[in-house]
């Protein structure tokens, strides 16, 4: 069993940064590969980027690439999402998962999921 907790979210003005924190419980964190998406209101939840176990592969959504940086330390059992150059369109509920065995897009493949935290970008 993993549990997943979200920080970091805010409000902050468009071209502005935050940096998201996944923190998880679980000593077989490491063996994870761990994804971030979102939900903004009367959307479905997208991919926005995902980080293998160890940290050696990395995936991003084209609408963040450039923008987004997903990072992992497994000896604090963390998962990072930098993102800088926030626009008003990245606006959502932002949650990280986790899976032992898989490595996608695809939320529902996931097994452990946090609780959310809310990034709003005002124009």
């Amino acid at each position: 069993q993993v549990r997943l907790v979200e920080s970091g979210g805010g409000l902050v003005q468009a071209g502005g940064s935050l940096r998201l924190s996944c923190a998880a419980s679980g000593r077989t964190f490491g063996s994870y590969a761990v994804g971030w998406f979102r939900q903004a209101p009367g959307k479905e939840r997208e991919f926005v980027a995902r980080i293998s176990w160890s940290g050696a592969s990395t995936y991003y959504a084209d609408s963040v690439k450039g923008r987004f940086t997903i990072s992992r330390d497994n000896a604090k059992n963390t998962v990072y999402l930098q993102m800088n150059s926030l626009k008003p369109g990245d606006t959502a509920v932002y949650y990280c998962a986790a899976d032992l065995v898989y490595y996608g897009s695809v939320p529902i493949e996931y097994d452990y999921w946090g609780q959310g935290t809310q990034v709003t970008v005002s124009s």
